[in-house]
């Protein structure tokens, strides 16, 4: 107890003894502190060649590629910028008096970092010149490829040209959708197929006539699989044609459109990896794929809304009694909910909620006179320290919620090392958040709402606002070198932590030193903003229960993240969900309540 006192006592002063803990991290971020932040990810807006098919916006799939690739070019940028030091002792100590600049004029080399194995499947953007056939050209946007033979007469009939995309179809899409326009074409003479195939499929002959290939050929109108027969399946297809091909993962099927008109399925119990491909066949033959970098001719988007409508039709349609017999579904969630508030350490809002349901209760009740059991609130006062400790850290004073927690539950700390390092780069950020807003207010015009006053109170106001600067630069520059010195202290407790979660935070979090402020810069606002606070607070909450031997998660939260799990289990391979997710039922209630 001494011992932590102690440490804590150093850490608010700024320094502190090591606390480095070689044990398994134990996790205890909570599924919540997102529930109803809505993601601002602009995925049109994003740079490069990312680009979002009007179909698959809104999907999960799309999300999490927005966001892998927002995270890329971020790393990008920090590279191919500033290079900034995750080595905060680099930086001179104290800071040079006088600065106005914070500490942006001490720019150190960062080491680059192993890039984490991509887990996404990027969607397919254009044709892949290392996996294609020769006499058939790639142009340079990608998605023209043209025949250019000439045919000669060693050449035999059934010989083609192929080339296939350079990504695989995703599953996790549900449905994948990509458009072909004939270019040109020999009218009547189309030798053209569109369809996909594996990467065992030779390039050599048309789409469809080897194993492991499928297409849907235009001068017959037969679709094609690992066989040079086919069956007829649709009208032929000439220039000027726009030939869609789509794969529905759900149920393992593929369907062919012309010119905006579904004609029907053709391919059923599909396997594999499957990539976009077409075959040409003829001098002067040209094609251009659309892979969702433009809008499509087929309104695929309906198509995906009416799978998503049949799924949540089923679920609406699924009854919670297996889950509690004796609660209807408004009895089951209400119980939840209640539960969760007492388990966080939300007393009074329990309490009132509880008052609300038995004035439901009491209002449905068909015998006025007929007593209504009401739930009884404990007042609880562990919850109420856990939430003193809450408001602290959402207040963004972490000298307090530490003092707090050594009062009320002196070992927590000592039993949880990650959770106490996590704290002590929360105050970093926060050191960092606190300057930075305070350089703001010394960027805001001078004088303002002024304009009618008189020379002299002018002159007045300008001598107060000289003073005030001068005071709040010496405050700031107080702060960084306080914010320095505490900079220096954790790198040096933590700099030998064979941890990668502990290094990758400490890499995170001191390039923000390196810059004017922080708060300007967009690649680091995630790291200001005060959800981050929420995320410290969920887990030091859930330590103290832990501790308590209390379960770290509420009932609901469990629910919550089971349905997440099995959801994502099911979007793998393009199940059922690949359509729905539980954000899209958060902001199904966002848009319909006002929070």
């Amino acid at each position: 107890m001494d011992g932590l006192d102690g440490r804590v006592s150093a850490d608010m002063m700024g320094s502190g003894d090591a606390w480095r803990r070689g044990d398994t991290l134990q996790h205890h971020s909570r599924i919540f502190s997102q529930f109803l932040a809505h993601d601002n990810t602009d995925e049109s807006s994003l740079e490069g060649r990312f680009f979002v098919p009007s179909y698959l916006r809104g999907s999960t799939y799309m999300r999490k590629l927005a966001e892998a690739h927002r995270t890329k070019q971020n790393e990008s940028k920090r590279s191919a910028g500033s290079d900034l030091a995750a080595d905060i002792s680099a930086f001179p100590d104290p800071v040079p008096s006088g600065s106005h600049r914070g500490l942006s004029h001490q720019i150190i080399e960062r080491q680059s970092s192993p890039q984490d194995e991509d887990v996404l499947t990027s969607l397919p953007s254009k044709w892949n010149k290392h996996d294609m056939w020769s006499n058939i050209e790639i142009q340079p946007d990608g998605r023209t490829v043209k025949y250019t033979g000439p045919r000669t007469h060693n050449e035999r009939d059934h010989e083609a040209s192929a080339v296939r995309a350079e990504n695989h179809m995703p599953a996790q899409c549900g449905i994948y959708y990509y458009e072909v326009e004939i270019v040109s074409s020999k009218k009547d003479d189309t030798t053209i197929a569109v369809g996909f195939s594996t990467k065992n499929a030779t390039l050599s002959r048309s789409i469809g006539w080897e194993p492991e290939s499928w297409a849907y050929h235009g001068d017959d109108g037969r679709c094609f699989t690992a066989h040079n027969s086919g069956r007829h399946f649709g009208p032929p297809f000439n220039q000027g044609d726009v030939i869609g091909c789509g794969v529905n993962f759900r149920e393992n099927t593929a369907f062919f459109t012309r010119n905006g008109v579904k004609i029907g399925s053709a391919f059923d119990d599909l396997r594999g990896k499957l990539y976009p491909a077409i075959s040409l066949k003829k001098p002067g033959e040209s094609i251009r794929a659309n892979f969702g970098q433009h809008p499509f001719v087929y309104n695929i988007n309906d198509m995906v809304k009416e799978q998503r409508e049949k799924i949540q039709r089923d679920i609406e349609a699924t009854t919670t009694s297996h889950l509690d017999p004796d609660l209807n579904e408004s009895e089951l969630l209400q119980t939840l909910v209640l539960q969760f508030l007492q388990h966080d350490g939300y007393v009074e809002t329990a309490r009132a909620f509880a008052d609300e349901i038995t004035l439901e209760k009491e209002a449905l009740s068909l015998d006025p006179n007929a007593k209504v059991a009401g739930t009884s609130i404990k007042d609880d006062e562990d919850a109420n320290n856990r939430q003193r400790i809450r408001a602290a850290i959402l207040e963004g004073d972490i000298d307090k919620a530490l003092k707090y927690t050594t009062t009320y539950y002196p070992d927590v700390l000592d039993h949880d090392g990650y959770v106490y390092f996590r704290l002590r780069c929360r105050k970093f950020v926060e050191m960092i958040r606190k300057a930075a807003q305070m350089r703001l207010s010394m960027d805001k015009p001078r004088n303002n709402g002024h304009f009618g006053a008189s020379i002299s109170q002018l002159m007045d106001v300008d001598e107060n606002m000289e003073l005030d600067e001068e005071h709040l630069s010496s405050e700031i520059e107080g702060l960084e070198r306080s914010m320095l010195k505490y900079g220096q202290t954790l790198q040096a407790e933590y700099a030998n932590d064979p941890r990668k979660e502990v290094s990758q935070a400490l890499a995170d979090i001191f390039p923000l030193a390196a810059y004017v402020n922080p708060l300007k810069e967009p690649m680091f606002s995630h790291l200001l903003d005060r959800s981050g606070r929420v995320a410290v607070a969920e887990e030091l909450n859930s330590a103290i229960l832990l501790s308590l031997g209390k379960s770290s998660r509420a009932a609901l939260e469990k629910v919550y993240a089971q349905t997440t799990v099995l959801l994502e289990d099911l979007r793998q391979e393009g199940g059922v969900g690949a359509f729905v997710s539980v954000q899209d039922i958060v902001d199904d209630i966002s848009k319909h309540h006002q929070f």
